[in-house]
């Protein structure tokens, strides 16, 4: 594969191919079934097979597909267990690797971007990529001046592939039930399309990621790498090393587990309030834990890939920490009036306010203790909560409205949510709410929770 698969019509035949597999597949097991093989057994065999084919298909692909993928992956810890095992591997893939473009579509795209000269600029320049992910890969270098730096090249025909990708998606959400029973991936579809001119525009990214690089310089607990060089679709930073995120899931022990979600906790609300900007794709494949001889109490966060980020001059809206706050306290008509004011319930739609904290309160469990341990049962119970058509929170859930404005914001959260599910990390959350979240620590009252 020289680059993108790029006539929609082949990319949307192989994406439009995903739901139909998994409807063939149930049909041949229900043959097994009647042949007299244990219904746990077959279920087992096409979930696995299933989980085989989306990582072939979503990882080959790239773009939107790509990308889609990776979305789905931090919901992973939010699926049923049986419906989950199988999947998670799978899932996982697409958080660190995908099939890579071979050297010389690489040379080729450096060539037209940074000159016909492009190997003087560095001293060392591997063809295999260290890491492929989904509208481009990274190279491992060292820059002309001894730094070693990662040079992330954009594949050839991204754009067209993302909103081809997503558009196809789209059309063919609904069939995705059966793979994440309970969640509508029509409004992460329709966000991520939105998202596509910032997520291909690199200089947009460059600048994201040198104010993170400059307010973190230094800092004890984030380390941002810097940039070096940016041209049209090729990005150059320094390098940075470290356990990625998706083996400290896998594999690390429960110190690891813990330093990184602190640290992820601290980063999703200290980003926002010290550089006016949110990290707004937090999978873990974006997350390096900087580890050393030292007490976990020092080790730190690596943060990477700023191309889709959300633009907060203020930090995170007031409203945000002044209602959790209020729910905590237990004032259900405050926080009632607070979702009507700011867009949560339509002016046509009357809700009772009581019924409106009940919804919230099992939600917002961990902004009340001093710690909480984050984990996969939790954060199914939730899900089953609010997807379970017969419950209230269901129904009361189905009248709630996401004002445009809080719309990336909800999703990074809850992404972020996801992720320490997956680590299982206990997490002094509260801390970091009193630090960052504006509105949260008003007069002590989450104290009084």
């Amino acid at each position: 594969m020289s680059e993108l698969p790029r006539k929609a019509v082949t990319r949307g035949a192989k994406l439009a191919a995903l739901p139909l597999g998994f409807a063939g597949r149930a049909t041949l097991g229900l043959g097994k079934r009647l042949g007299g093989r244990p219904a746990d057994e077959v279920a087992t065999e096409l979930q696995e097979r299933t989980a085989e084919q989306l990582f072939k298909v979503l990882g080959e692909l790239k773009g939107g597909a790509m990308k889609f993928g990776q979305a789905l992956s931090v919901f992973e810890a939010a699926l049923p267990e049986d419906v989950a095992s199988p999947y998670r591997a799978a899932l996982t893939k697409l958080q660190e690797a995908a099939p890579p473009l071979p050297a010389r579509s690489v040379h080729r795209v450096l060539a037209e971007r940074l000159g016909k000269d492009w190997r003087s600029l560095f001293s060392e320049f591997e063809d295999k990529p260290a890491a492929a992910a989904s509208i481009g890969q990274v190279h491992r270098a060292v820059w002309s001046d001894g730094r070693p730096v990662a040079v992330k090249v954009q594949y050839p025909g991204a754009g067209e592939a993302l909103l081809s990708d997503l558009s196809q998606l789209s059309r063919v959400a609904r069939l995705f039930g059966p793979l994440i029973p309970g969640m509508d991936v029509k409004p992460l579809l329709t966000e991520l399309r939105e998202r596509v001119a910032e997520e291909l525009d690199y200089e947009l990214e460059a600048r994201a990621q040198h104010v993170h690089a400059q307010e973190f310089g230094g800092d004890p607990d984030i380390e941002v790498p810097d940039v070096v060089h940016q041209a049209d679709q090729v990005l150059v930073t320094e390098w940075m090393d470290g356990v990625p995120l998706s083996e400290v899931i896998s594999g690390g022990s429960q110190e690891m587990r813990d330093r990184a979600g602190q640290l992820l906790a601290h980063f999703l609300f200290a980003g926002p309030a010290r550089t006016g900007l949110l990290h707004a794709d937090p999978h873990p494949g974006n997350f390096r834990l900087l580890t050393d001889d030292g007490p976990a109490s020092g080790w730190r966060l690596g943060v990477l890939d700023f191309g889709t980020v959300d633009r907060l001059p203020e930090g995170l809206p007031l409203p945000i920490g002044t209602a959790l706050r209020l729910a905590l306290a237990g004032d259900a008509e405050q926080v009632y009036a607070m979702l009507r004011e700011e867009g949560f319930v339509r002016p046509a739609i009357t809700l009772d306010a009581d019924a409106v904290l009940d919804y919230l309160q099992p939600i917002i469990e961990p902004a009340g203790l001093d710690e909480f341990t984050f984990e996969r049962a939790w954060m199914r119970g939730q899900a089953a909560r609010i997807a379970d058509p017969r419950s209230p929170a269901h129904q009361l859930g189905k009248q709630l409205n996401l004002p445009p404005s809080y719309l990336l914001i909800h999703r990074v959260t809850l992404s972020t949510i996801g992720v320490l599910c997956q680590l299982g990390a206990t997490v002094r959350l509260r801390d970091e709410l009193r630090d960052w979240l504006p509105g949260f620590d008003a007069g002590g009252a989450a104290e009084s929770a």
